[in-house]
């Protein structure tokens, strides 16, 4: 057995225990064209079959491929699916903020794409998905109570690298397989393009740090660019918040 087909084994049957143990036993998963979503889509179809429901949440500003490679998909592996345009929502907050940046009206959609997929595992008594991997969570590339909002997250441990391969392993369809990393926060938005360096590049220094343990120095010993890994260690420290519960006050200590 090669190591992602017992990836794979590990996660659907992980995904039905963890729903189980919280009293559920349907989930839903937000469904965007890219191929982190496609993975948990068909882990998620595998455990669940038709208790697994995919909402595709296009907004104003996304990428009309990316709906036609959601519908490629679940057509290819037969997921039950919702189409919910977030974009009025979006568009109706905004129609007066004519300063706003991107970065603003991208997470405001975000947050937007996650409120409509809560209401709809209210309706559904069902729990969320998360679709976030290891080098985004890493890298704070997410929107807090955005994508990064889930109960339960099968990917989160496996770089993105990681994900291609396990991706091409699952079948998933070769329109995502080959098209650039994006949020599809907005027009023509890429990964890569704001990180400046590519998955590949990025990967390969934080698994030196995270799993060897090299620190800064150690990692420009090893060859790694300079600019590379002031990037990515950079970004680990300043979106390390976004990782970790609201902070409560703790009170013991005047008592």
């Amino acid at each position: 057995m090669n190591k992602y087909q017992s990836i794979e084994n590990y996660l659907v049957k992980f995904l039905q225990d963890e729903v189980k143990k919280a009293g559920f036993s349907k989930v839903v998963l937000g469904i965007s064209g890219g191929i982190d979503s496609a993975v948990v889509a068909i882990l998620a179809h595998k455990a669940f079959k038709d208790n697994l429901l995919g909402i595709m949440l296009p907004s104003s500003t996304s990428s009309r491929a990316s709906l036609e490679h959601a519908t490629e998909l679940c057509q290819k592996f037969g997921i039950k699916t919702e189409k919910i345009p977030v974009g009025p929502l979006v568009d109706t907050y905004f129609h007066d903020k004519k300063d706003a940046s991107k970065l603003r009206i991208g997470n405001f959609s975000a947050r937007m794409r996650m409120s409509v997929l809560y209401d709809i595992s209210a309706r559904e008594n069902a729990l969320v998905l998360g679709t976030g991997n290891k080098s985004e969570i890493l890298l704070g590339y997410g929107t807090i109570f955005g994508d990064l909002a889930c109960a339960i997250n099968p990917i989160g441990e496996l770089y993105k690298t990681e994900i291609f391969e396990f991706a091409a392993h699952l079948g998933v369809p070769h329109s995502i397989l080959t098209k650039a990393p994006s949020a599809d926060l907005w027009e023509n938005q890429s990964d890569e393009d704001e990180f400046g360096f590519s998955y590949a590049q990025i990967d390969q220094v934080l698994y030196a740090h995270m799993e060897e343990g090299k620190n800064k120095e150690a990692l420009l010993a090893a060859g790694f660019e300079r600019a590379l890994v002031e990037m990515t260690l950079e970004r680990i420290a300043n979106n390390r918040f976004k990782g970790k519960l609201p902070t409560i006050a703790d009170l013991t200590a005047i008592k």
